[in-house]
């Protein structure tokens, strides 16, 4: 258990049986009263964000997950399915928990899988991968003064704004936390 007090960004807590994460926090000591917790959650499952107030001193449930590297097999559906590099064992997981890391999964590729004892709870990726671009618009000299930019679709359905010499088939750099281009590979 643990206390208000306690409370960082990125911290894992149990509330009503679902888990949250920590997005942000902030405490508040009014004039007269007891001080309170404002924080924003965020459901480790479902991605979904929720605005909750506690009371100073109160105690959560703080929740340890696992990381584990994990190789990514392929799609399903609703279900990513996944290999433990050192069991080979296959976790499935669903899309909701994996969020905005389904975007940047390519068959074969390494990922870190959270896990709550043995049921994966989320994925995170590392923060740059070598994606293919499967289609653009081609990019004509002169078109502009300065640099220019143009949208390009990435082999797993991700469109970023990539510069006027990326063409189809070329693999480019991305970063997994601000969806932009980096460089070409």
């Amino acid at each position: 258990m643990a206390t208000t007090s306690e409370f960082r960004n990125g911290m894992v807590i149990r509330l009503e049986g679902e888990l949250f994460t920590i997005v942000e926090f902030q405490h508040v000591k009014p004039g007269k009263g007891m001080g309170f917790v404002r924080t924003r959650l965020k459901n480790v499952r479902t991605g979904a964000v929720l605005d909750r107030t506690f009371r100073s001193g109160e105690q959560v449930e703080e929740v340890r997950l696992e990381r584990r590297e994990m190789q990514f097999l392929y799609r399903s559906d609703d279900m990513l399915y996944f290999m433990d590099t050192e069991t080979y064992e296959q976790f499935s997981v669903p899309v909701e928990a994996a969020g905005d890391a389904v975007l940047f999964l390519k068959e074969g590729e390494a990922a870190s899988v959270f896990m709550d004892g043995d049921t994966p709870v989320g994925v995170e990726v590392p923060y740059f991968v070598e994606l293919k671009v499967v289609e653009t618009e081609p990019g004509v000299r002169g078109d502009t003064a300065t640099g220019g930019s143009k949208p390009a679709k990435l082999e797993t359905g991700l469109v970023v704004q990539v510069p006027l010499f990326v063409e189809e088939g070329d693999t480019v750099k991305v970063d997994t936390r601000t969806r932009e281009y980096i460089e070409r590979v």
